[in-house]
Order: structure tokens, then sequence, then C-alpha cells
């Protein structure tokens, strides 16, 4: 799976966030900066990604580190 590819789903699925991903086809990294993270847990944050990637994280994502921030997290720490 390409990096590409799991940012345009991400992308797709949380409309307005910014998603940066990096990896080597098996392995990724995705940085994800969402308002709709608003008010939820590290974990919600998080099943909120693997929903959006749906059978692509059974299937073809191997693993996948996620950092997830509101706006005003990410302000604080860019």
């Amino acid at each position: 799976m390409d990096p590409k590819e799991i940012k345009a789903m991400i992308e797709a699925g949380m409309p307005g966030s910014s998603v940066d991903v990096d990896g080597d086809g098996t392995h990724f990294e995705a940085v994800i900066v969402s308002g709709t993270f608003d008010g939820k847990t590290l974990l919600e944050r998080h099943q909120l990604v693997y929903k959006v990637l749906g059978d692509a994280m059974k299937e073809r994502i191997h693993a996948l580190s996620l950092k997830t921030y509101t706006p005003e997290q990410w302000e604080k720490i860019k």
C-alpha cells in the first residue's frame, strides 16, 4: 500500500483534516490534525482513523503509528 493512498482515504473519511503519511509499504506513520478529535480521548481518535481505513487495516496495512492532534494542540507543538 502506498502512503498517498492512506492519506487520501483518511482525508476522504475525515474532511477538513490535515494528514501526512510516511511509510515503506507495510509500516506507516500518520500525523493527523482534525477538529473531529475535539473532546475525544486518544483511543477514540485512533478508533475513528481505523474506522475510516476499514478493511485496509486488516488486509493491507501491517503496522500504523498514529499521532492525532486537534488544531489547538497542533498550534502549540509545531
